[in-house]
Order: structure tokens, then C-alpha cells, then sequence
């Protein structure tokens, strides 16, 4: 899970931000912070099976900010994605923008008023000249990212701007021109780019929270993990690979017509390697892969908005996995996260693919390594977000499971869901 810093820690100032020379941006070490994940406000995605997880953390060293050539994000090699380029260019019109008083203080009183600015929205509505003259660009951007994250135009605005950090609150007054850094990139960056009004790219140390206010622009990962998960479901239903063929239905004995047995999840959590404050919050989503009843491998896709935090234990007593719906005792689940560049109709289009090759052989068959080998690297356009998978779960499987990579667990029961 991705996320900035709940703490709020601070440091100790540097020089002025507004003279433009290198200044230490660091806060003190927040070791203990927790990630966030964040829904339309609260950003990135629930995965592939059933949990995932990411950290943020920061260490202390002071943290310098220098004027850099834009090179991206300096970390190791890593390659840009057109998402990512289309965040950059809306990150430096948005920096050069902000030399507009009216506009400027307009962007302030959003970013203060809430976690997350619809940015579209807010330059649609100004009286400000830059504002407006920023409207085209940003209306231009969310369509391309929407494309280029296979989701339909009707997705709408997906350009979020935020405060980096609540620290930077006290220091973001109106005399004070922030500057624009862009959240995705690399998990191992140690600096990211962060724009100033003059155009000039800066490299800010992602190990500590920045004194200095800027502004992270960042993809609404919820609204875009909903619209993908539709993508997904569609894909899935138009290649039989969901629905319950109505032969099976029509021929489900008395028993099962009262109700069908489930698998619940009772509790859950999910840890992984610490995190920089710049990252935003993730969606999270499962895939449960089984063959169904008529012998066709099938994947169900179970979202997770309640998974905010690594470390912490959740309890949703939410249904995993629907068993009238598969042919033998036995499925298996696949945690990831929805980052921002997950391409979902190419991931829908690899998915499918690799499960209609899967052919019943009158016994179960784990589904998850075809699950995983069908999306290469190149399909998830920031990083590859598996967060983990559990192997044979049954529906008599009660108890604490733990993931096959260690990086999470659940515990679950069996429940009988009873008709009215």
C-alpha cells in the first residue's frame, strides 16, 4: 500500500524557500508511520486475489533539495511510462501556472480544504487567466490516462492534486509559490522531481517529508480501480469466464437452492518494505481462480476498500469466494495492487487469454501461476503490484492461511449463505 505521512512529523527549517538556492527539505525520521491507502481521496488499488499490502516509513539523514537536469526520477533503472510523462508535463504547466496570484491562492484554499483537488474541476470553474488557460491541458490529460489505463472516456477526471504532507501545512502560506512533484515512480527512487513556477526541475529526497510546501500530483486510484474493475468483469463475463452456465442453475438440488456455502474472511493483514512519504494511497483487489461448473477455468474479482494500512488487522467478515459457483473443492486467490499505470483492458486481454488455455482435466488445477505468468512487467506501466496468493483453499479451509510469499495472511471460515 502506498502512502504519505499521517504523522505530520516535521524538522528543522532550511533557508527561506522563496530565495531558490539548495535548502534541506527533511523532516524528522517517522519510523513507526504507517501506509496509507486512499479511496478517491485515499489512492490506489485493491489487487489480483485477495490482499496486498505496501509500507511507507522514512529514516532520518537530512534531505537535500538541488536544482537537477529532468531526468525523472532518480532511482534504479527504471523505465517511464506514458502515464507517467503525461503526469509530468501537467506537473510543470501546473508549477509555471502558479505564478498567478489569483490562481495560486485559489489552488492554496482547495489544497488546504481538502485531501484531494479535482484539478480539472478546479481550472473549469476559476476566473483566474492561468486557471483557465490550464483547463484544456488538464482536460486533455485525464483522457489520455484514461486510454492509456484501458478505461472508457466516460471515466471522467482522474488528475488529483494534494499537499505532500500535513507537516507542510504551517509552512504554505499565500507569499509562498509551492512546487509541483508527481506521486508515481519508482519504489527504490531516492529523489523525486519536484517543478518550481520558473520551470526549473528540483530533486527532493524521498527519504524525509519536505519543510518546503509542494504540491503532489497524482490519478484518483480509486475512481480508476472502479472503472477498471468493471473493465475486468466485463472481459471476464464476455469470454465465459464468470458467468454460471443456466443448465447448472436450472439443475441446483433443493439444497442448494435454500442458499450456497461460502468462504469468509474474518481477518486480514498484509506487510511489505517500507515506503517514501510521496507515494499516495492504494486500491486493493483480489482474483479468485477456479474452474466453475461447467469446467471452464473462472476468475471473480473481490475488491478490498478497507485495506488502508500494512501492520494493521482488519476484520470486513466479507465473502471470498462463492463455491455454487466452481466445480471442484478447491480455488485459488491472487493479491495485488492497482498502481498508476495498471492497463486494465491489457490485463483483462492477458488474463483471459492464459485461463481459456486451462483446460478441465477431471481434477483440480492451480489457476494462480497462470494467473502470474500472464502479466508481464510491461502491462503494469509504474510497478508490477503482485502483493501475494494463497494456493487451495477449500471450502471446509478455516483458520489462519498464510500467503504463499509471507506477506500476508488471513484467517477464514465457512459460511452458509441462507436464502429469505
Amino acid at each position: 500500500m502506498r502512502g504519505r505521512d499521517p504523522s505530520g512529523a516535521r524538522g528543522n527549517p532550511g533557508p527561506s524557500p522563496q530565495d531558490g538556492r539548495p535548502f534541506t527539505v527533511g523532516a524528522a525520521a517517522t519510523n513507526n508511520t504507517r501506509s496509507m491507502v486512499s479511496r478517491s481521496s485515499k489512492r490506489r488499488g485493491v489487487l489480483i486475489g485477495v490482499m496486498l499490502s505496501a509500507v511507507i516509513g522514512g529514516t532520518a539523514q537530512p534531505a537535500i533539495a538541488a536544482p537537477v537536469r529532468d531526468t525523472g526520477d532518480q532511482a534504479t533503472p527504471f523505465r517511464q511510462s506514458p502515464v507517467r510523462s503525461t503526469e509530468q508535463e501537467i506537473a510543470r504547466a501546473l508549477s509555471a501556472s502558479l505564478r498567478d496570484p489569483q490562481w495560486r491562492e485559489q489552488v492554496r484554499a482547495a489544497a488546504l480544504g481538502t485531501e484531494d483537488v479535482d484539478l480539472q474541476a478546479l481550472a473549469g470553474r476559476t476566473a483566474a487567466p492561468e486557471g483557465k488557460n490550464l483547463f484544456a491541458s488538464v482536460s486533455a490529460a485525464d483522457r489520455r490516462i484514461a486510454g492509456l489505463k484501458g478505461l472508457p472516456a466516460s471515466t471522467g477526471s482522474l488528475l488529483r492534486v494534494r499537499l505532500g504532507a500535513p507537516s507542510m501545512r504551517s509552512h504554505l502560506n499565500a507569499e509562498v509559490t509551492p512546487w509541483i512533484a508527481v506521486a508515481a515512480a519508482a519504489d527504490d527512487a531516492k529523489t523525486i522531481t519536484a517543478y518550481d513556477s520558473q520551470g526549473h526541475a528540483h530533486a527532493v529526497d524521498t527519504a524525509r517529508v519536505p519543510d518546503r510546501p509542494l504540491y503532489v500530483l497524482d490519478i484518483d486510484v480509486t475512481k480508476a480501480h472502479r472503472a477498471g474493475l468493471k473493465v475486468l468483469q466485463k472481459a471476464f463475463a464476455d469470454k465465459g469466464l464468470t458467468s454460471l452456465p443456466s443448465k447448472v442453475a436450472n439443475s441446483a438440488d433443493a439444497a442448494s437452492a435454500a442458499g450456497w456455502w461460502a468462504t469468509k474472511v474474518t481477518a486480514v493483514e498484509v506487510n511489505d518494505d517500507q515506503e517514501p512519504w510521496f507515494k499516495g494511497s492504494a486500491e486493493m483487489f483480489s482474483l479468485v481462480t477456479g474452474f466453475g461448473q461447467d469446467g471452464t477455468a473462472r476468475v471473480d474479482s473481490v475488491d478490498m476498500p478497507y485495506l488502508d494500512y500494512d501492520g494493521t488487522v482488519y476484520y470486513p467478515n466479507q465473502i471470498l469466494v462463492n463455491w455454487s459457483n466452481y466445480k471442484y473443492n478447491l480455488a485459488d486467490v491472487v493479491m495485488m495492487e492497482d498502481d498508476d499505470g495498471t492497463n486494465y483492458r491489457a490485463l483483462a486481454q492477458a488474463i483471459t487469454t492464459a485461463l481459456l488455455t486451462v483446460t478441465d482435466q477431471g481434477t483440480y488445477i492451480p489457476l494462480v501461476n497462470a494467473v502470474l505468468s500472464a502479466i508481464p512487467d510491461s502491462w503494469f506501466t509504474d510497478d508490477p503490484d503482485y502483493v501475494e496468493s494463497w494456493y487451495t483453499l477449500a471450502r471446509n479451509s478455516s483458520g489462519r492461511l498464510n500467503g504463499a510469499s509471507g506477506n500476508g495472511w488471513m484467517t477464514v471460515e465457512p459460511y452458509f449463505v441462507e436464502e429469505f
